[in-house]
């Protein structure tokens, strides 16, 4: 048996047509990475269920979705979510490969995600609190397995960005992609000089403070725990950077 993703219903107050609430759904669950690209869509009767539909609007809805590539439909097996295809928006992220670099994106994170963080604190909605709280649970279960968890920090802050309801925040993160989150280039720890481990608990606790501040409809709060984890990142590596010197 096919295991779904497990989807929350939108308010019954949604706007526009019934095939425009199927719609309109489908592709939050999409931009949330509740449903991530390759899933297969629960079933016309999950759906129909599920948000008290018929089945010829979720067929509508379904063409409509097909048509925009948002989905494609295997014949006698279901329908998946396709790759997003995104216009560019001009951006050239240069790699982050020396600590000089890194540092400058965390600036650009500073002064970005920090707003992103009170507006999800005033807007989020119990769907995008349970998505936030799923990719911060996927952070700390690929660090503890030892695994790279840079992919699934971009997660946490591009759902945090999400439940703010400004595509372009979500827009701006995801064209950035892992540049913002650049472990895979350069060895964060080590710079930091804190052993791997205890390195990504900080990570962690940092990362649960701004959940929690978002879970009490604390924008302070919110903007505060998320400029002290962006922060202490930067200076951390940025007394490592001056480590030599100060020592010589």
């Amino acid at each position: 048996m096919t295991a779904f993703p497990t989807l929350i219903a939108p308010p019954a107050r949604a706007r526009g047509s019934l095939a425009d609430r199927v719609v309109n759904f489908i592709n939050e669950q999409v931009a949330t990475h509740a449903l991530k690209p390759g899933d297969k869509l629960p079933t016309e009767t999950t759906l129909m269920s599920l948000l008290g539909v018929s089945r010829t609007v979720v067929r509508e809805a379904i063409s409509r979705l097909q048509a925009n590539s948002v989905i494609e439909t295997r014949h006698g097996i279901g329908s998946f979510v396709l790759e997003p295809h995104r216009e560019p928006l001009g951006l050239e992220m240069v790699p982050a490969t020396t600590l000089a670099d890194l540092l400058s994106v965390m600036e650009l994170r500073i002064s970005l995600e920090t707003e992103c963080a009170g507006l999800a604190a005033q807007r989020a909605s119990e769907r995008d609190i349970v998505n936030i709280r799923a990719a911060l649970d996927a952070v700390e279960e690929t660090s503890r397995a030892g695994g790279d968890s840079a992919a699934a920090d971009l997660r946490f802050h591009v759902t945090v960005a999400s439940a703010t309801g400004n595509r372009y925040f979500v827009d701006i993160l995801t064209q950035m992609g892992t540049e913002l989150i650049p472990r895979h280039r350069v060895d964060s720890p080590s710079l930091a000089n804190s052993d791997p481990a205890a390195y990504m608990a900080r990570v962690n606790i940092e990362h649960e403070s701004i959940l929690d501040a978002i879970i009490r409809r604390d924008p302070e709060g919110a903007r505060a725990a998320m400029r002290m984890h962006l922060s202490g990142s930067r200076e951390r590596l940025r007394r490592a950077s001056t480590a030599p010197e100060e020592s010589a």
